[in-house]
């Protein structure tokens, strides 16, 4: 740590080796993206390295200084507005997927587009809900929203997943599954 704090690149370097492994799993865990946290991690030891000078011992292990910086990145990303526009190419194609025909994306526009047509045949409070929901809005912020409660809420998604399983048009569309 001394040697590192002074300057020198090699002990920095085993810091790194030492710690990547564990900041890594940390940040994994919380965002559940490879791609994101291999930037967040990376980031940790750039602000890391950056701040080093700042590190004083006080009978933690210098780990738990990681991990309080990758907690901290992982809560900005989170509170970011461009975590929520961002998809990486990573979350497009997994490492061992190959990529989709056209076919397969006609079929997927056409399954999609069946799906948004039968939730607007849903009764409109509950394709209200439907909808904020499948666009992400947490169960509480959509009851706020609509002037009810969260428990209303649930009741409302299961119903419309209740008919939505039950449309004939959807099941016609969804044709056999694969085995």
């Amino acid at each position: 740590m001394e040697g590192a704090q002074a300057g020198d690149s090699a002990a920095f370097a085993q810091l790194y080796s030492a710690y990547s492994d564990t900041v890594y799993r940390y940040v994994y865990c919380r965002v559940g993206s490879r791609a994101t946290a291999e930037d967040l991690c990376s980031e940790v030891f750039v602000r890391a390295f950056a701040r080093l000078h700042t590190f004083t011992w006080r009978g933690r292990d210098f780990g738990a200084w990681l991990v309080t910086i990758a907690r901290n990145l992982v809560a900005d990303h989170f509170a970011s507005a461009r975590f929520r526009l961002e998809v990486t190419t990573g979350e497009f194609l997994g490492s061992n997927e190959s990529e989709r025909s056209s076919e397969d994306i006609t079929i997927e526009s056409h399954r999609n587009s069946g799906l948004a047509d039968a939730i607007n045949r849903l009764p409109c409070r509950m394709r209200q809900i439907t909808w904020l929901w499948a666009l992400g809005t947490p169960t509480a912020h959509i009851a706020q929203q609509m002037r009810i409660s969260p428990s209303t809420v649930r009741v409302h998604l299961y119903q419309a997943r209740q008919r939505l399983a039950a449309d004939p048009i959807l099941t016609q569309i969804a044709g056999p599954t694969e085995s």
